[in-house]
């Protein structure tokens, strides 16, 4: 049987660039290198990396970045056509995108009648020829460009005449990509489509036509989606789609589409499940959340709770997955509740000890104790770290790592500098030897988590690798106000995998501590697990 051609897209991630202007997100020189890694071990076609003009931490990362050897992925420099009123030769921007030695250049240009007048003052004779001078003065610096045509949706609906002008100064002046940004994130996919597919019949065989949305509505994802199938071959985004203001296209997904329900190739081949990892790297060295909810890469993206949609997908899992997660590199996730099934512990015990079976005692003790322990406020759901080792501990598979002596917490108020209010000392013992660590934070729990950082390091240098993502805390009785019990659920991260665990007390320090030791623990025991497979 023939097999079938796929079509082929090149992915341009803009993470270090547009997802840079998402609030809270900050890179280090070194962060914006982990990054570049990751995407290139991903396989996308092209990292944007910033504008080396803007500021010293671009500039540096530029000269920084030429040390790292990559795979295939071309990190490109990112800019805007000339200023008004001087040459190419005179704009200091665009010498800094030459000083940055990238063999591709991103250029952004004005396409909208409106920016052109009322934004950038100039007249609409004078932004071609910023467009087509800058675009000619990069060629002829041996660059490949590759043309933002920003606002492009917005100008074809306000002067469809004038948008394809601009388009054609480009490619005149020797662009090879031209990419139709919906700046605002304000077009409809079928507008999308339908202006793709009309630029690409006046342009594809002159340049590649590329695709730069914005999220504002909710429709990034499905605007780049249409505008392939409008005949865009090159799709531009950020992997897991933060950004400004609502966010970008959220590449994550827009590559899962393409590749697995439009037989259209992003990535090297074989790389599709390296998705979820790179997403979660991406989203760690970013220090954001990534959403249990995104689709393909998200935590609970292939995660079942209902004990009926659990038994039909131990039987089939296609009963309610549309794609199995392994080709994303994820993970099915059968949730522990009240509702789960006998048959959801029994797979959840197998993965331990496959000798298990409905009908072994281990199994009533394990439901016994959860539901116990969900009646006095634990909550399994969304803690699948401390379930697994309550299934270790019934099955004898766990061994405590450390004991703990003691630990103390002291507040200070007011704080004795801007960050730090809060002390605490811990004695632990390990194999007999004991250790005394001090750690200070700014509140209690994260005073603890330092002192136990730094007594364990010794014994398990791993624990450095953890890096606590989200702390939450839930009153479970507030008529018993300040004597209620709370359930702290803590999320954990090494940059490979994510955890969470959950602790419950009266005392909200104690509770903490419970979901701490849980979320070291089952690092550890997942590290040493990984270890003995790779021995064998």
């Amino acid at each position: 049987m023939a097999s079938v051609t796929k079509n082929c897209i090149k992915i341009l991630d803009s993470t270090l660039r547009d997802g840079a202007q998402g609030e809270g997100i900050s890179f280090s020189v070194q962060d914006k290198i982990n990054i570049v890694k990751a995407l290139d071990d991903l396989g996308v076609t092209y990292i944007e990396a910033g504008n080396p003009g803007s500021n010293p931490k671009d500039l540096e990362f530029f000269q920084q970045v030429k040390k790292v050897k990559l795979n295939s992925a071309k990190v490109v420099a990112f800019g805007a056509t000339r200023r008004k009123g001087i040459t190419c030769q005179e704009d200091m921007q665009l010498q800094s995108l030459l000083s940055a030695e990238t063999d591709t250049v991103v250029i952004f240009g004005k396409s909208w009648d409106f920016q052109v007048t009322e934004i950038l003052r100039a007249t609409l004779e004078e932004n071609i020829d910023m467009i087509s001078q800058t675009v000619a003065f990069l060629k002829q610096a041996g660059r490949s460009v590759i043309y933002d045509a920003e606002h492009f949706f917005d100008a074809w609906k306000s002067n469809k005449d004038y948008a394809i002008k601009t388009l054609e100064a480009a490619v005149s002046s020797g662009a090879e990509v031209l990419a139709l940004c919906d700046t605002k994130g304000g077009s409809l996919p079928l507008e999308v489509m339908e202006i793709t597919k009309e630029v690409s019949s006046l342009f594809k065989d002159r340049a590649e036509i590329g695709i730069h949305s914005h999220n504002d509505m909710g429709l990034a994802v499905a605007t780049s989606i249409m505008a392939v199938e409008g005949g865009a071959t090159h799709v531009q985004g950020t992997l897991v789609g933060f950004g400004e203001r609502t966010g970008n296209a959220n590449l994550s997904a827009i590559i899962a589409n393409l590749e697995l329900k439009m037989n259209t190739c992003c990535l090297p081949e074989g790389k599709l499940a390296s998705l979820t990892t790179a997403a979660r790297q991406v989203a760690e060295i970013a220090n954001v959340n990534l959403d249990p909810g995104m689709p393909y890469v998200g935590g609970n993206a292939f995660a079942h709770k209902a004990g009926m949609h659990i038994d039909a997908v131990n039987k089939n899992p296609t009963a309610y997955e549309h794609v199995p997660p392994e080709t994303v590199g994820n993970d099915r996730v059968f949730l522990m509740s009240e509702v789960a099934g006998r048959s959801t512990i029994i797979k959840k015990i197998n993965r331990f000890d496959s000798s298990v079976t409905k009908d072994s005692p281990v199994v009533n003790e394990i439901i016994k104790q959860m539901k116990e322990l969900e009646h006095a406020g634990y909550q399994f759901e969304g803690a699948e770290g401390s379930f697994e080792l309550l299934v270790r501990k019934n099955l004898g598979k766990y061994k405590p790592f450390f004991k703990l002596h003691y630990y103390k917490t002291i507040g200070e108020k007011p704080p004795l500098d801007e960050t730090l209010c809060s002390f605490a000392q811990i004695k632990i013992e390990v194999d007999g030897q004991i250790e005394i660590a001090a750690g200070e934070g700014d509140g209690p729990v994260h005073a603890i988590d330092t002192a136990l950082r730094k007594a364990l390091e010794r014994f398990y240098p791993a624990v450095s690798q953890i890096r606590l993502t989200d702390y939450k805390v839930r009153v479970l009785d507030s008529k018993s106000t300040t004597a209620s019990k709370v359930r702290v659920l803590i999320e954990s991260s090494d940059g490979r995998a994510s955890w969470t665990t959950v602790g419950v007390s009266a005392d909200i320090l104690e509770a903490s501590w419970l979901a701490l030791v849980d979320s070291f623990e089952y690092k550890l025991i997942r590290d040493i697990e990984r270890q003995f497979k790779a021995y064998l």
